[in-house]
């Protein structure tokens, strides 16, 4: 891959956070909290340790989100039946409005993304990322060692 398409998908990453991101901090939530929310919602029961994995964060981090969104009365912690000491994250009933307004500004914004691709490429696009994601999700194969540039 050439470093042009590289920095391109990077770009391309980081200007739709970023523009999602606007969005939902006009009600109130963070990325870190949207993020969380989305992943709960996913993923309801799961335990903070599955969540950090899930989220590509360590568990301390993990644990911090939570206690916010527990504080705001969005995410509840529930005692695990199989594991007296683990605990099991659950959304609270006030979380789905929220997650609701969340999912219609992220229509919003991929609506606007897409603009001008129409169905045709929208699909190719969506079978080359998928494509593209797959590979990254394979095991790297062993790499050769990088020979230093030498002047």
């Amino acid at each position: 891959m050439s470093d042009s398409l590289a920095i391109l998908i990077g770009d391309t990453a980081r200007l739709l956070r970023r523009r999602f991101d606007a969005r939902a901090r006009r009600l109130g939530v963070s990325r870190a909290q949207w993020q969380v929310l989305f992943a709960l919602s996913r993923n309801e029961g799961i335990n903070q340790a599955g969540l950090a994995e899930a989220l590509d964060v360590e568990t301390i981090t993990v644990g911090r989100m939570v206690d916010r969104l527990a504080d705001a009365g969005l995410v509840e912690r529930r005692a695990d039946p199989a594991d007296r000491r683990a605990w099991r994250l659950h959304l609270t009933p006030p979380a789905h409005p929220i997650l609701a307004a969340l999912r219609e500004v992220g229509d919003q914004v991929m609506a606007e993304t897409l603009a001008g691709l129409g169905a045709e490429g929208e699909a190719a696009l969506t079978t080359l990322l998928t494509r593209v994601r797959s590979n990254l999700q394979q095991p790297a194969p062993a790499a050769a060692p990088l020979a230093m540039a030498t002047r």
